[in-house]
């Protein structure tokens, strides 16, 4: 039997598609991810509070770093090919590689929504992690009532899986949220 393996690339790969470019996010970025991680509306589904400080942003920044480092996850800045601005993110984390498996997670900013942005730089992390990363599974833990994302995710053929109650703690109160799947072979 041959064995499945992970490849987790070994420097931060840069994806170009038809509009953007997803590349990793530094600390010089923060002033421009403040602008969208301090916004309650974009905040409002994943769990945190949006961002008081810039030294918050930082620190998400500093996250993407180390969960690249550790090679647990990789978390792209999307901005657009005619601006380099950080409008939001997209990539994995709580890589599993003997499991071959990770969650997506994404965020983009307010002014940039329901133009498309979001399913282009979901359909390029989707295929570099099936395609350069050898991932079998990937996983998308979703708010019940985050109907945008449910409908993006299933638009990729994420299956529902199922609810998980309780499952998470984030603004003072356990959160159910919704498991969806979406397997290389699909």
């Amino acid at each position: 039997m041959t064995r499945h393996k992970l490849v987790f690339p070994q420097s931060f790969p840069t994806i170009h598609t038809e509009r953007l470019i997803l590349k990793q996010a530094t600390i010089a970025d923060a002033k421009d991810m403040h602008i969208y991680l301090s916004n309650e509306t974009v905040c409002r589904y994943m769990g945190i509070d949006a961002h008081e400080t810039i030294e918050d942003t930082k620190g998400e920044i500093k996250w993407y770093d180390n969960i690249f480092k550790e090679q647990t996850g990789i978390r792209w800045g999307i901005s657009l090919k005619d601006d380099p601005a950080i409008i939001g993110s997209c990539g994995f984390f709580h890589l599993e590689k003997q499991h071959c498996r990770t969650e997506i997670g994404y965020e983009l900013h307010h002014d940039h929504r329901r133009k498309g942005i979001m399913s282009e730089a979901i359909d390029a992390v989707l295929k570099y992690g099936f395609i350069e990363m050898n991932l079998n599974r990937i996983e998308a833990l979703i708010d019940p009532d985050n109907l945008t994302s449910v409908k993006l995710l299933e638009q990729f053929n994420f299956v529902r899986e199922g609810l998980l109650r309780e499952y998470e703690y984030g603004k003072g109160k356990f959160d159910d949220v919704l498991i969806y799947g979406l397997l290389k072979k699909h």
